[in-house]
């Protein structure tokens, strides 16, 4: 059997891949979900979130998730990140089956296929922005010299050249957010994942984020997946899916 590197796991290859080309060799299937399932127990019983979810996405999809809160859309993006494990199905990203992954694996998945944005920038407030960026670069073992100057230049890809020094409290919520996306974007991932990412904004500061979210996004050819209750932004992806009574829907940006 193959050896799995640590720094980049690849798939269990006694596992079958259900992941196929699409259109064609432009636009493979980036994640793939059969049959997914998230159930809890509770006092009451199990109460089961979704179940029997399937869908694809393409390279250079934008998708957005939209439906009612506790539906389960929150849950649904962890477990395409590796966050969260469900209780039946399978999730493939990049040809990697993630139910798979040993725990140093899925950390590896997640620090160099993946990048995170929530609602809350979750900032760490004792750094500045230039060391918050750095900090997924400073985990896989870069040199400093190297991590600070990959996160400069993602500073000044969200606009924040001038602001490098600053710390979290110094920084407004939608300057937090962009420090936060600079963040997610700077080990280079092939997908983005984002949750509520203009949430806690005012309507002109969301627009203004969202906006930079898909300049990047079309910029270096990211798949993006966005959790989101602004039905205006949903509209501007190029997919939507409406989780509602554990079921996935597919629905047209337009009539969203």
């Amino acid at each position: 059997m193959e050896t799995v590197p640590a720094s980049r796991p690849t798939a269990d290859p006694a596992l079958p891949l259900p992941l196929r080309p699409s259109e064609g060799p432009d636009h493979p299937i980036v994640i793939s979900v059969r049959g997914l399932r998230k159930e809890y127990v509770t006092g009451r019983g199990r109460l089961v979130l979704f179940e029997e979810l399937a869908f694809d996405i393409h390279e250079g999809e934008m998708l957005a998730i939209v439906g009612q809160s506790g539906a389960g859309k929150s849950t649904l993006l962890h477990m395409l990140g590796a966050l969260d494990t469900p209780s039946g199905g399978d999730v493939y990203c990049a040809s990697i089956h993630l139910q798979s992954l040993r725990p140093g694996q899925a950390a590896a998945f997640r620090n160099r296929e993946v990048g995170y944005v929530w609602q809350f920038h979750y900032l760490l407030p004792e750094f500045t922005a230039l060391e918050n960026v750095a900090m997924p670069l400073l985990a896989r073992g870069e040199s400093k010299a190297q991590a600070f100057r990959s996160a400069e230049q993602w500073l000044r890809e969200v606009e924040l050249g001038d602001r490098v020094t600053h710390r979290a409290g110094e920084l407004s919520g939608g300057e937090q957010q962009r420090v936060s996306l600079a963040r997610a974007l700077v080990t280079q991932p092939k997908v983005l994942l984002a949750d509520e990412p203009t949430g806690d904004l005012d309507s002109l500061t969301a627009e203004m984020v969202f906006g930079l979210i898909q300049r990047l996004h079309r910029q270096h050819r990211l798949t993006s997946v966005i959790v989101t209750h602004n039905l205006a932004l949903a509209r501007r992806c190029t997919r939507v899916l409406r989780l509602e009574k554990g079921r996935l829907e597919e629905v047209s940006p337009l009539t969203v």
